[in-house]
C-alpha cells in the first residue's frame, strides 16, 4: 500500500464526513462541519495506523539484532477499530444536553457516532460502502424531517400573550393549551386594569403552534382575549 493512497483514503474520509457535517452546520446543530469533518478524518487515520502502522513497526523490529529472525509478530488490526465504536460515544454524548425538559442532540450525536464508521470504513478501503452510508445518513435526515413536518410533530417554540379576567381563568386557557398538546416552557403574568396579562413560551408542533388554530383556542375560553402568537 502506498502513502499516496493511504492520503487519499484521508481525504476521501474528511470528505464524507465534511458532507454530513454541512448538513448538520446548515440546520444550526451542535456539532457542524468541523467535527465531523475531524471525526471521520481521525476514525479514518486510526484505522490506517491499524492496518498498517503496526505491520512496518513489526518489519522493524524483525529486522533489529535483538529480535530473533525466525520469530513471529502477530497483529490485531481490529483492536484499535473496536475502541473507536467506544471512544466515539464520549464525544457524542458531550452533544446530548436537556434543554427546558427537552432532550436536544440525540440525531447529532448518532450522526458522529455513524460519521466515525464512515472513517473506518474509508480506512479499510470500502469506499463504495462509504459512500453510499453518506448518502443513506443524508437521505434519512431529510426524509425524517419531511415526514415529521408532513405528520405536524415538528416542534418548534411559540410566543403567546393573552389577557383574561382572572389568574383561575389564565389557568384554564393554559390547561387547554396542553390538551391540545403543548409544552408550556415558561409562564409570566402582570396586572392589567381589572384583570391579567399573560405571557406564555410554548413548545409546540407545527400544526399546534399556527395562530389558525391557537387564536380559536384561546378564544373559546370565557374572558380571554389573544394578543400576541409569533
Amino acid at each position: 500500500m502506498t502513502t499516496t493512497v493511504l492520503c487519499l483514503r484521508l481525504v476521501y474520509a474528511a470528505m464524507l464526513g465534511a458532507v454530513i457535517g454541512f448538513e448538520r452546520e446548515w440546520r444550526a446543530k451542535e456539532a457542524g462541519l468541523r467535527t465531523h469533518f475531524l471525526v471521520a478524518m481521525g476514525a479514518c487515520l486510526f484505522m490506517l495506523v491499524s492496518q498498517y502502522g503496526f505491520d512496518l513497526a513489526s518489519v522493524i523490529a524483525l529486522q533489529s539484532k535483538s529480535f530473533d529472525a525466525n520469530m513471529s509478530v502477530r497483529v490485531d488490526v481490529s483492536r484499535i477499530a473496536s475502541q473507536i465504536v467506544t471512544g466515539i460515544s464520549f464525544l457524542g454524548a458531550g452533544v446530548i444536553v436537556l434543554h427546558k425538559r427537552f432532550i436536544m442532540g440525540l440525531t447529532t450525536a448518532a450522526t458522529i457516532w455513524t460519521t466515525a464508521a464512515i472513517g473506518v470504513a474509508v480506512g479499510g478501503g470500502l469506499y463504495h460502502v462509504a459512500w453510499v452510508s453518506t448518502i443513506l445518513v443524508l437521505v434519512g435526515l431529510e426524509s425524517g424531517r419531511l415526514i415529521d413536518r408532513y405528520l405536524g410533530r415538528a416542534k418548534r417554540e411559540v410566543r403567546v400573550v393573552f389577557t383574561a379576567p382572572d389568574d383561575a381563568v389564565s389557568t384554564t386557557a393554559i390547561k387547554a393549551l396542553r390538551a391540545a398538546g403543548a409544552t408550556l416552557s415558561s409562564y409570566s403574568s402582570t396586572p392589567q386594569g381589572s384583570g391579567v396579562r399573560v405571557h406564555l413560551l410554548l413548545e409546540a408542533t407545527t400544526a399546534v403552534s399556527q395562530p389558525d388554530f391557537l387564536i380559536p383556542l384561546l378564544s373559546g375560553v370565557s374572558g380571554v382575549r389573544p394578543e400576541t402568537i409569533e
